[in-house]
């Protein structure tokens, strides 16, 4: 007989996490659906893939209004696994979207303007089939909209019960202190920001996460394995299937050079010696930061989501690991 869906025991083993100074706890791992959910992918292998993550009590599901490919796709995809899978489970849920990249044609579809963002998170409502997202963000700083007018909308997306929370991605430290301020005097929290964070993005680190703990202000970092740097998969060259191999891929082919794979051949070492596979590793030493909440994984297929969340069996580092990882990051390793 196969298994019963959910798993019963889905919450037994899962780490759960404080969001900033909020009350809500979020999954260490979050299932991010920005790659492998859109209509050109198998929607039986996203269904599966989401049924699995919370068959292992993930909890979060990160989406954006331009997900796909095509744009918007994924959160229809989304959406027919909510119906089918989840829709009783709603409430057990975390469920996050984003505006602000371009998402359709014309002076209204991009940025920050009120216009945009609320008409984006209508748009994300239809196409999910929901009332509400736990989660609306403000995807990227808009340099010409005032900051008021995009906070505002974020404001008014929560009192108008579209939105329970509301959040900034790729913010710097000072737009972020002052887009927190203006939420809070508009009676609403910034509860999350979503900056990309890995071993080798490690800009954060340069006071946006003491920023974030200063203020109470959850933090989820998104491409904690660097579109696929951080694993096993080119220790050998690049594959003919892979990310860097596609000619517009976020990963570049001259990105992933023989030295960069010498790195991730030495990393990999050491996450062997913490009995971790180099992605666990990566996944792992993102979240040993104090001011992260969770970590967002991407996954074309239910194995990915189970191995990803292996990593939560060790996210402790020793000073000499930690050390050793900086030594290699750095190419300042003894020869």
């Amino acid at each position: 007989m196969p298994p019963r869906f959910p798993n019963p025991a889905r919450y037994d083993t899962m780490t759960y996490r404080r969001c900033g100074a909020s009350g809500v706890l979020l999954p260490a791992i979050s299932l991010g659906l920005w790659h492998n959910f859109g209509a050109v992918d198998p929607f039986a292998t996203a269904r599966a893939t989401v049924r699995r993550a919370f068959d292992l009590g993930i909890t979060h599901f990160d989406l954006g209004n331009n997900y796909g490919p095509p744009p918007g796709s994924a959160e229809t995809t989304f959406g027919r696994i909510l119906r089918r899978d989840l829709a009783r489970h709603r409430d057990e849920l975390i469920v996050s979207t984003k505006a602000g990249w371009d998402m359709w044609p014309g002076p209204y579809g991009n940025w920050g303007s009120r216009k945009y963002l609320l008409a984006s998170l209508d748009q994300s409502l239809r196409r999910m089939g929901l009332e509400y997202v736990d989660i609306f963000y403000h995807h990227r700083p808009d340099p010409d909209t005032p900051l008021m007018e995009s906070m505002g909308a974020l404001a008014d997306v929560v009192r108008a019960g579209k939105a329970l929370y509301v959040g900034i991605s790729a913010y710097p430290p000072d737009l972020t202190r002052r887009a927190a301020t203006i939420l809070a005097s508009l009676g609403t929290r910034c509860l999350i920001h979503q900056p990309k964070y890995s071993m080798l993005v490690r800009e954060p680190e340069e006071g946006l996460l003491d920023t974030l703990q200063e203020l109470g202000i959850g933090c989820i970092g998104f491409s904690p394995l660097a579109q696929g740097l951080l694993t096993d998969r080119y220790f050998k060259g690049i594959p003919k299937d892979s990310r860097a191999a596609k000619p517009h891929g976020y990963l570049k082919r001259d990105e992933v050079t023989d030295a960069v794979r010498k790195k991730m051949l030495r990393l990999n070492e050491i996450a062997r010696a913490r009995r971790q596979s180099l992605a666990q590793m990566a996944l792992a030493w993102t979240l040993r930061h104090p001011s992260v909440t969770s970590t967002i994984i991407g996954a074309s297929r239910p194995a990915h989501v189970a191995d990803a969340v292996g990593a939560l069996s060790n996210t402790t580092f020793s000073p000499d690991e930690l050390a050793a990882i900086d030594r290699v990051l750095e190419g300042n390793e003894a020869r």
